[in-house]
């Protein structure tokens, strides 16, 4: 019912920026590993909704340093623990990130949380369905996080990868690999490690790390 709604609603949400849009190349404050710190630490025990565990999260702050990378997008924000992790990350580098969710109440509770870590200026998070996003933006990013509905998973990279600069990496959530295994994304995890212009490697956690290392 809570989908129906947010798909009728589209034609008002699809695009709506609501959190500093336009505004890029913004400096980190300087107090703002101490604030995402304390707020992470605060609300460790909190995050129940569709969340990353803490070390995936770390994990894509790490992807997003060593990197260096200033433009990503992440597919399903649910309350935003990931989507701190890599704008906490992009901020340091000097980025930015899009982030997408269909669900009001998720969106809302995000919008509120990268506000409360201090992370706000560096997110534009949008309310939306990301079938239909996703497709539409300009790219090109250097990092995606990819976290929403399984099934879609191969259409969301088939609608990335082609946006992703040569370097930049795809990371996917929840991806377990091993032929035939559909419950755990196995078609997905086939699909990427089958496209020769990808370096993947799958972590102990499910997450597909995947590189862009030439064109097609």
């Amino acid at each position: 019912m809570r989908y129906a709604l947010a798909k009728a609603l589209l034609p008002f949400l699809i695009g709506i920026s609501v959190v500093a849009g336009g505004r890029q190349n913004l400096e980190a404050p300087k107090d703002l590993d101490a604030r995402v710190t304390a707020f992470l630490q605060q609300h460790r025990n909190d995050w129940h909704d569709l969340n990353v565990p803490e070390a995936d999260g770390q994990q894509l702050y790490d992807l997003v340093i060593k990197n260096g990378y200033k433009r990503a997008l992440e597919i399903g924000t649910s309350t935003g623990r990931s989507g701190i992790y890599i704008a906490w990350a992009l901020a340091r580098n000097g980025g930015r990130l899009i982030t997408i969710d269909i669900d009001d109440v998720r969106h809302r509770q995000a919008v509120q949380n990268f506000k409360d870590a201090g992370v706000s200026a560096f997110v534009d998070a949008r309310l939306g369905d990301a079938h239909e996003i996703v497709p539409t933006l300009d790219g090109p990013f250097d990092f995606v996080f990819s976290d929403a509905d399984k099934d879609w998973y191969t259409n969301y990279a088939k609608a990335v990868l082609p946006k992703l600069r040569v370097g930049g990496c795809l990371a996917t959530h929840n991806v377990y690999g091993g032929r035939g295994r559909r419950g755990s994304n196995g078609d997905y995890y086939e699909f990427m490690t089958g496209l020769p212009y990808l370096e993947n490697s799958l972590t102990p956690g499910g997450v597909l790390i995947s590189y862009k290392r030439r064109e097609k």
